[in-house]
Parts: structure tokens; C-alpha cells; sequence
């Protein structure tokens, strides 16, 4: 799932692509709510199936924020 500049999912506005890779695509987005930028990583729809992929990411993310508290991570699912 690659997305424009201006896709709005949820709170976030994607500006940007930053990467791609294996467990999916990162961008550059803005978060209305608490108005600053993010990155926000999309997973490929497949991966919402499949309970090894979701336990990976949710792995990474929690991971991620407990080695930077200042910059938090966030896992959600559309």
C-alpha cells in the first residue's frame, strides 16, 4: 500500500515516504491531535492475518519506546 502526500489515516497525514522494507512502509506524517510529526510504519493488509506478523510489530514497537522515551511509539491498526 503506497500513500500520496496529503492520505489522511486517522489523526495522521502522511507528508513524506522515509523507507520500505520487509515488514512494510515508513512515512513522514503530521498528527493532527498533538500537532507534530511522526513516523508512522504501514503494514502490508496481509500481515493483519497473520498473528506472527502483528506480534513482530508490536515487538518492535514497544521495544523502540522503551529505548527512547522522548520520541514514543505507537501501535495501531486500520
Amino acid at each position: 500500500m503506497t500513500l500520496t502526500a496529503g492520505t489522511r489515516l486517522g489523526p495522521y497525514e502522511i507528508q513524506s515516504p522515509l523507507a520500505a522494507g520487509g515488514m512494510g512502509e515508513v512515512y513522514r506524517a503530521r498528527d493532527a491531535r498533538l500537532g507534530r510529526e511522526v513516523a508512522l510504519k504501514v503494514l502490508p493488509e496481509s500481515f493483519s492475518r497473520d498473528p506472527d506478523r502483528l506480534r513482530r510489530f508490536e515487538q518492535e514497537a514497544s521495544g523502540g519506546g522503551a529505548q527512547s522515551p522522548q520520541y514514543p511509539l505507537h501501535s495501531r491498526y486500520w
